[in-house]
């Protein structure tokens, strides 16, 4: 049992691309999150999903298959209010497609909701994944994302943004991460920048995703890459740039 079960986390893990695309403080979050899910399809054709905030709770719609078969719909975007959103396509695999595995992610912790969106591999996400379940946690997936919900969760730090990074410092692989809480949107990046992430702006809300074709089409502008190491929050504060990770030269992972 246990060689079928890691010949299917392996065979479903995310694969070489997958495209992430979060904004924090606009009224049409969530239209604009699947219009720049649309823009990134190229990057993930098996599934979609969105999660929005409205100041209350938070809405999940995750889909198989293409992002215009499902979020094209104004019911759909209807029920996605708020001004933040998060979304996700997932690139194909030669696993199985099953929607538990469709992201982004989410999870209620102590601290509040937490949505999280990963491109990337995560070359040791199996064995925390082992060692997570030998410590009684309960997996929902078989994706390599779900490793970072249960280790922001058993973190010991008070702070959400301390947790996430106490999180990231167990990872190792390629990352670029999208997450979204109840008063911030988080970005990180792998210390080597395997995986890509931009910051982008429109009409004063910010917006992280994986490339500048997800902007082109919202006529949001492009800012910057975001750096290598880095991790990015996003709140009614502005932008706060942390750097828990000392950049790294990719030619050392070749």
């Amino acid at each position: 049992m246990s060689g079928s079960l890691d010949r299917d986390l392996h065979a479903d893990r995310l694969r070489e691309e997958c495209g992430v695309f979060g904004i924090y403080g606009h009224a049409d979050a969530a239209a604009l999150t699947a219009l720049g899910l649309h823009a990134l399809q190229h990057r993930g054709q098996e599934a979609a999903g969105i999660v929005s905030f409205d100041g209350e709770r938070f809405q999940v719609e995750r889909r198989l298959g293409l992002v215009g078969d499902h979020f094209s719909s104004a019911k759909t975007i209807d029920r996605l209010q708020g001004k933040a959103a998060l979304g996700h396509v997932r690139y194909s695999t030669t696993g199985e497609t099953i929607l538990r595995n469709v992201q982004p992610l989410f999870a209620e912790l102590d601290s509040g909701g937490f949505a999280v969106a990963h491109n990337g591999n995560l070359t040791n996400g199996l064995t925390l994944r082992r060692q997570l379940i030998s410590q009684g946690a309960i997996c929902q997936s078989t994706s390599d994302t779900e490793v970072i919900l249960h280790l922001l969760a058993r973190s010991q730090k008070k702070k959400i943004i301390d947790r996430y990074v106490d999180a990231l410092k167990a990872l190792e692989g390629a990352y670029a991460l999208v997450a979204l809480t109840n008063k911030k949107l988080i970005g990180a990046r792998d210390p080597f920048g395997i995986r890509p992430l931009i910051l982008g702006e429109l009409n004063g809300s910010y917006i992280l995703c994986s490339e500048t074709c997800a902007l082109d089409i919202i006529g949001a502008k492009f800012i910057r890459e975001i750096e290598n190491g880095e991790v990015v929050v996003i709140s009614d504060e502005g932008i706060e740039s942390l750097r828990p990770f000392p950049k790294q030269d990719r030619k050392s992972v070749v």
